[in-house]
């Protein structure tokens, strides 16, 4: 085809949306064979996590929360359909100006999946197979809608053209009513009309059919249109379906929990003191927070699961899910802190784990002298940097299998994830671990050194104001204010609060079952009528207090006092 000026531009833009969506549910379908990371929307997504400055990161986990990922897939498909669209407009005049953008997409596409960890030739599949079907969606699109265009010879101009008028009377069309284009002209003839021949007047061509042009067929397009998006919409469903999901979750739904060798001790009376708008002391798994680098939850089957420790060890070890559910388990209430938290901030949770002791494994493994970091992988390449120090001076941290009382939910790093106490998960909660290397810290780097944060990443001893919240309009009289503070590994000793810049006042404390956890405190306040603002500060059990002073949570977790300011009337 060469050129198509009688399909309309939104026409165009509409063949190539649909088109743009058939490639990626055929690609979808392709890469629920292949697996869900060489689906190319999220290869590409990955890459621009990757790439993305520390800045533009913190802004939209800042902004966004736990839903950033969701918008940035969001984003990558807007800016696809707007890409698809402009390749629709370019092939209704030229079908090779299309192909091209298709092929183009389709060279991102790859080269994005080519740099995710693991990747091989056959991860392109899903995307080759989408850039194909999308051209050919495509083309029949176009020629639905009236874009076929042949080259009419001689003989056909000759044999549909009125040579001229006859004596006497005007130029008749041929039977049928079709007329041939004037020569050197697009789509238009010159019709002699009028007695003398005078006045002539252009008219669109249609041709013979297999002859070339013909007029645009909006009915075609729009049933051309509803079928490719059935087929689009079908296979990405499909390929979702494919990817396995289903099977993993009855998998994880059926895992007998073996009993802890070291159960968790009992909570104490007195642990959550259950006022309203108060976080729980255990927070629920659908409730607890979720920061990580993922687009797409890694679909890791328990069955292939293999946890790799080497580097700087006598003994390299290599243990499958089952050998590891054998070992001896350890139970252990714990709070995890994201470093990305603002003060006050909600990124913070606290459960109960089970898994085997870190320090167990590497002790099998035989450290040797003078490493101090462990860089951990996860199964979708995703890397930290532990201190050795932290993990092996007794305290809790675990290779965790189970949270709450039931295997790890998929968003929390099923099958396995680490969890150390007082350390902020950036450089130690690795999710969806498979490989753990024995190493120095001037060695290697894990993923968020060279992006601007520090690469040991203690918990600051913070406190967070639940109730009242910001803003809120309270009745004069008596209220209550309570939040939660953390120092994990050291324990929280107080809490202090104060009212419009006033004397600081001791908080009531909840009973905690360790150091490891956070801890919930209270003040009972006289309320007056007018605008007051509340501060709350811990003090740690190593007799640190809370900073007053505001840093923001780059390069190694925030600091300052929280504050909310309420209305009484």
């Amino acid at each position: 085809m060469q050129k198509n000026e009688t399909v309309p531009a939104w026409a165009g833009a509409l063949a190539g949306l649909t088109a743009g969506a058939l490639a990626l549910g055929i690609a979808q379908l392709v890469a629920g064979l292949a697996g869900p990371e060489t689906f190319p929307v999220v290869a590409v997504g990955d890459a621009a996590v990757d790439l993305t400055p520390a800045p533009v990161k913190d802004f939209a986990i800042n902004t966004f929360g736990e839903n950033d990922k969701t918008v940035l897939i969001g984003g990558v498909l807007v800016v696809l359909a707007g890409i698809a669209a402009l390749i629709g407009v370019l092939a209704r005049r030229r079908l090779a100006y299309g192909y091209a953008g298709l092929a183009l997409f389709g060279v991102v596409g790859v080269a994005a999946v080519l740099t995710r960890p693991g990747a091989g030739a056959a991860d392109v599949l899903p995307t080759v197979a989408g850039v194909l079907c999308g051209g050919l969606a495509l083309g029949w699109l176009l020629r639905r809608a009236g874009g076929g265009r042949g080259t009419a010879t001689a003989g056909s101009e000759a044999g549909g053209a009125v040579a001229g008028a006859e004596a006497g009377g005007g130029a008749a069309p041929e039977a049928g009513g079709e007329v041939a284009p004037e020569a050197g002209g697009e789509g238009a003839v010159s019709e002699v009309g009028g007695a003398g021949g005078a006045g002539a007047v252009e008219r669109p061509a249609v041709m013979r059919a297999g002859a070339g042009e013909r007029g645009f067929d909006r009915r075609r397009l729009i049933t051309g249109v509803a079928g490719g998006i059935v087929v689009a919409g079908a296979s990405a469903a499909l390929g979702r379906q494919l990817g396995g999901r289903r099977e993993l979750a009855a998998t994880r739904g059926n895992l007998a929990l073996p009993r802890p060798a070291t159960p968790a001790r009992p909570l104490p009376p007195g642990t959550d003191f259950r006022i309203p708008g108060l976080s729980p002391f255990i927070t629920k798994n659908q409730d607890f927070y979720r920061v990580d680098t993922a687009l797409v939850v890694p679909q890791v089957d328990p069955r292939a699961w293999r946890l790799r420790i080497h580097g700087m060890v006598d003994r390299p070890v290599e243990i499958t899910y089952a050998e590891l559910l054998n070992l001896p388990l350890t139970e252990a209430d714990i709070t995890l802190t994201c470093v990305s938290n603002e003060v006050g901030g909600p990124y913070v949770g606290n459960a109960r784990w089970l898994g085997v002791r870190m320090a167990d494994l590497l002790r099998r493994a035989g450290l040797q002298p003078g490493a101090d970091m462990l860089l951990s992988t996860s199964d979708d390449g995703f890397t930290c940097g532990t201190p050795v120090d932290v993990v092996m001076d007794g305290r809790d941290a675990l290779f965790a299998i189970a949270m709450n009382g039931e295997a790890l939910p998929f968003e929390h790093g099923f099958p396995v994830r680490q969890v150390v106490p007082g350390l902020y998960g950036y450089v130690s909660a690795t999710k969806w671990v498979v490989d753990v290397k024995v190493t120095r810290f001037d060695r290697d780097q894990a993923y968020w050194t060279p992006r601007g944060w520090a690469a040991k990443g203690p918990i600051k001893t913070e406190s967070r104001i639940d109730v009242p919240k910001s803003g809120a309009s309270l009745k004069a009289g008596r209220t209550t204010i309570a939040g939660v503070a953390w120092a994990q590994h050291t324990g929280v000793d107080a809490v202090e609060v104060r009212v419009d810049r006033g004397e600081w006042r001791q908080a009531r404390l909840a009973a905690v079952p360790g150091p490891d956890t956070w801890r919930q405190w209270a003040l009972d306040w006289d309320a007056t009528p007018g605008e007051h603002t509340i501060e709350a500060r811990a003090t740690d059990a190593a007799g640190h207090t809370q900073t007053e002073r505001q840093a923001p949570p780059a390069p190694d977790g925030a600091s300052g006092w929280p504050a909310v300011t309420v209305q009484v009337a």
